[in-house]
C-alpha cells in the first residue's frame, strides 16, 4: 500500500548556477516537477510513495529516473517514451530567490501519458492520490488526469490538488483559470499559494479565496503565504498558522515541501478528510512549515529535502 501516489511531471530544473570563465550564465541541472517534489519530501518523512507520468528515452529521462528509484519512489506507472523528449525548465533566479521559467515543452514527454499508460492497480493501491495542474495544459494528458481521478475516487483515495500556474504554458490566464479550477469539486485536500488565490477563486485575499474553494467540495484547504507560513481552512474554521524562519536562497520546491509535509502528517493522523479540524489541519500545516523552511536553506527542489529527525527536531517533537 503507498500513502501517496501522484501523477503528473517530472522534468529537469536548468537553475543559473553563476557564471563561466568568460562571464556566460552557467545552468546546473536540476531534477524537479512539483508532484515528484512532493513525493519526495513524503519518502523523506518515512512515507512510501508511487510516481505515475512520463519522460523521454534520453539522458534526461534516465537521470530522473534513476533520482525518483534512488529515493525509494515505486516507478511502475513512470513510462519511458522514445518518441518524445524529457521535459526541460530554464529557471532564472532573482535575488529575492523568486522565479522566472522557460520551458522547452513543445511538447514534452510529461504531456503525452494517455489513459491507457496509467498504473490503476498502483492508484487503487494507494490512499491519497496527488494531481497538480501542469498535466491539464495539453492532451492527452488531461484527459489521463480526469481518468485517473476518476479511478482514484472509486478506490476510495482521498484526493488532494496543488494547482500550480506557470504563464508560459497557457495560451492564456482564463483558459488556466478555467482548466485549473475544473477539478477542484473532485478534491477533498487542495493547497494554493497566495499568488494564486486570484486566479483559482476570483478572490485576491487568501481568507476569501479560501473560503470560496471550500464552498466548492474540498475538505481541508491551504494557502501558503511566503515567508509567513500558511493558512488553513476547514468547515469548522479557519487559522494562520506562522512559518519558522529560514534564509531564502531559492525558492523552488518550497511550496512542494510544504505540501509533502502537509500530507504526511495528514496519513499520520488516520483521519477522513471529512473529519479533519481546523486544529488539525493547523497541526499539519505545521509540519508543512517545518518541511519548507528546511528546504529553502539551500537550493531548492529534489536534492534538498529534509530528512525527517531534522524536521521533528525544529517541531520540538
Amino acid at each position: 500500500m503507498f500513502d501517496v501516489t501522484a501523477l503528473g511531471e517530472v522534468l529537469i530544473d536548468f537553475t543559473e548556477a553563476g557564471t563561466s570563465g568568460n562571464g556566460m550564465s552557467l545552468f546546473e541541472r536540476n531534477p524537479g516537477g512539483a508532484p515528484a517534489n512532493v513525493l519526495v519530501a513524503l519518502q523523506h518523512l518515512g512515507h512510501p510513495t508511487a510516481f505515475m507520468g512520463k519522460v523521454g528515452c534520453d539522458m534526461h529521462g534516465d537521470f530522473l529516473r534513476g533520482v525518483l528509484e534512488g529515493e525509494g519512489i515505486d516507478c511502475t506507472g513512470l513510462i519511458s517514451d522514445p518518441n518524445f523528449f524529457t521535459t526541460l525548465a530554464f529557471v532564472a533566479l532573482a535575488p529575492t530567490g523568486e522565479r522566472t521559467f522557460s520551458f522547452a515543452r513543445k511538447p514534452g514527454a510529461d504531456t503525452q501519458i494517455s489513459s491507457d499508460d496509467l498504473a490503476r492497480d498502483v492508484i487503487a493501491n494507494s490512499k491519497v492520490f496527488h494531481v497538480g495542474s501542469l498535466s491539464l495544459t495539453d492532451e492527452p494528458a488531461r484527459t489521463a488526469t480526469i481518468v485517473a481521478i476518476a479511478c482514484a475516487r472509486d478506490a476510495g483515495c482521498t484526493l488532494s490538488y496543488d494547482p500550480n500556474y506557470r504563464a508560459k504554458l497557457w495560451p492564456s490566464a482564463e483558459l488556466a483559470s478555467e482548466y485549473m479550477r475544473s477539478i477542484v469539486p473532485d478534491m477533498d485536500l487542495v493547497k494554493i499559494s497566495d499568488e494564486e488565490c486570484e486566479l483559482m477563486t476570483g478572490h485576491a485575499d487568501p481568507v476569501e479565496a479560501s473560503a470560496a474553494l471550500l464552498a466548492r467540495g474540498p475538505k481541508v484547504v491551504a494557502v501558503t503565504l511566503g515567508g509567513s507560513g500558511a493558512l488553513v481552512r476547514c468547515a469548522d474554521g479557519v487559522r494562520e498558522v506562522p512559518g519558522f524562519p529560514a534564509e531564502v536562497v531559492d525558492t523552488t520546491g518550497a511550496g512542494d515541501s510544504f505540501w509533502g509535509g502537509f500530507l504526511a502528517a495528514f496519513v499520520e493522523s488516520g483521519l477522513a478528510a471529512d473529519a479533519v479540524t481546523v486544529d488539525d489541519a493547523a497541526g499539519f500545516a505545521r509540519m508543512g512549515n517545518a518541511v519548507a523552511s528546511l528546504c529553502v536553506r539551500g537550493r531548492g527542489g529534489i536534492p534538498s529535502m529534509p530528512a525527517r529527525e531534522d524536521v521533528m527536531a525544529l517541531l520540538g517533537a
